[in-house]
């Protein structure tokens, strides 16, 4: 794949990610096809591996536990704490990673405004 294609697939990736309520997801682990992404990696990245079939990139991230099939504790922990993960296809594949927020969303400042999509010029 072109340079160009890999950056039009990396933006389509990324356009399609959303934060999803567990509950919409429990269906797609039920069918066991929900896989977990470790904080430490870029749910974008991953992805894409995945779209390219790179054994090579992903051997490494499944060997270390950092890309797996969700479990039923995760399942049961997310369904406990009303959890909304991040997630993107990759089909047959639905990709999730935790949501993490950054100081600044956690503590916002008068200036941050509810939507910061609409701040951006």
């Amino acid at each position: 794949m072109k340079p160009v294609d890999n950056r039009l697939l990396r933006n389509k990736l990324n356009m399609e990610t959303a934060r999803v309520p567990w509950i919409e997801l429990q269906r797609h682990f039920a069918a066991g096809s929900v896989i977990c992404i470790a904080d430490s990696l870029d749910l974008i990245e991953v992805a894409f591996q995945m779209s390219q079939d790179n054994k090579a990139m992903l051997q490494p991230w499944i060997e270390q536990q950092q890309v797996a099939r969700a479990t039923d504790a995760q399942a049961r922990q997310w369904q406990e704490q009303n959890a909304e993960l991040w997630a993107v296809v990759c089909s047959p594949w639905v990709l999730v990673q935790q949501n993490k927020l950054p100081n600044k969303a956690a503590h916002p400042t008068p200036s941050q405004s509810d939507n910061p999509s609409k701040n951006s010029g």
